[in-house]
């Protein structure tokens, strides 16, 4: 069987948050294509359980409602993948969302929403990490995070940067713990990407499926291939 043949067949079980829209929408529908079965968590059920419906239903997708900076609705959602389909192979820790981009902000939400974001971006991606680490080794499997381009670079008074550093540094962390079990880890840093992320559209910008296409690449490679680090920006950003 060809190379192309065997990833069109790939029914490895791939479990998303954040799966509901943007990035991990358009993962989603990918995956499907190439023959995964699909675990999608998000907070928005409809959105989420219209998509499971589209990527053909029970036998290839469920929807899991799961707010990732629960660590027990982490848990039941990995138990749910296992009690579904048997196994996990795959994680995209992918749930994330931005906030102000200075520190100096007033508005009087800000804390809050601060609070929220990191524990959406640094601690909701540990979780996941944590709560599906054993099904995942079991399965000398692949686990995805999304950082960031500017979790490669400071922006000025930018909360969002640092949360970013912190999943550079957590996929890092992870991937030297799992190496001697044979787990692949790799961090997708997209540059400007036109998601619902932005309340209006960047000027210079890639697109949901830009991303969604990186991702399947790094899984479909074999399995002695680690692509440890991918960062994919627009043409003409300058950082």
């Amino acid at each position: 069987m060809s190379m192309k043949a065997s990833r069109m067949s790939d029914d490895r079980v791939f479990l998303i948050t954040g799966a509901s829209t943007g990035i991990g929408a358009s993962t989603a529908r990918l995956a499907g294509a190439a023959g995964h079965r699909l675990v999608l968590a998000a907070r928005s059920v409809e959105r989420l359980e219209a998509l499971a419906g589209e990527l053909g239903g029970p036998d290839h997708a469920i929807a899991v409602p799961c707010d990732v900076t629960d660590f027990a609705a982490q848990q039941a959602l990995v138990a749910r993948a296992l009690e579904h389909f048997g196994q996990l192979d795959i994680v995209f820790a992918n749930a994330g969302f931005g906030g102000a981009r200075t520190l100096s902000d007033d508005s009087p939400d800000s804390p809050e929403r601060w609070r929220e974001m990191v524990l959406t971006n640094v601690l909701g991606a540990a979780y996941t990490i944590r709560a599906s680490f054993a099904a995942v080794t079991a399965a000398r499997g692949h686990f995805l995070l999304t950082g960031s381009v500017v979790g490669r670079h400071v922006v000025p008074g930018s909360l969002y940067s640092a949360s970013k550093w912190a999943i550079t540094g957590l996929a890092e962390a992870l991937r030297l713990e799992v190496t001697k079990a044979d787990v692949r880890v790799t961090l997708v840093e997209p540059g400007m990407v036109d998601t619902p992320f932005f309340d209006n559209k960047p000027a210079i910008s890639l697109v949901a499926d830009d991303i969604a296409r990186a991702v399947i690449y790094a899984v479909s490679q074999p399995h002695h291939v680690d692509i440890s680090e991918m960062l994919i920006r627009p043409t003409g950003q300058a950082r």
